[in-house]
């Protein structure tokens, strides 16, 4: 089973494949089976041409693997990753040459 922990959409600034990306959604994703858990860190850089542009693209997308071994989800170490993810994405953005506008909010957060 694959599950968005946290997502939430932010302004961003990053140009891939000659297209301008304006948005972008950050992401920590459970994947759970047989005992088994991985969590990863992902971003997502968007055009979002408007205020109700938010067609995610594929083409720049980037992830790094936070966690990933035997147990199951757990609220104690879902808080942890999450401590530490702005410098996960922070670093995965850097690489990729963008910005992630923490400050600039497009959406509240959602949690699942």
């Amino acid at each position: 089973m694959t599950v968005n922990v946290y997502e939430q959409y932010f302004a961003a600034d990053l140009t891939a494949n000659g297209v301008p990306r304006r948005g972008a959604l950050v992401m920590l994703i459970a994947d759970s089976q047989a005992g088994h858990i991985r969590y990863e860190a992902a971003v997502t850089f968007f055009p979002h041409g408007d205020e109700d542009d938010f067609a995610v693209s594929y083409d720049a997308c980037y992830s790094a693997v936070l966690f990933d071994g035997p147990g199951r989800r757990s609220k104690k170490r879902e808080e942890k990753l999450l401590a530490g993810l702005r410098a996960q994405i922070d670093a995965l953005a850097e690489a990729a040459s963008g910005t992630v506008l923490w400050d600039a909010p497009l959406r509240a957060a959602r949690r699942g």
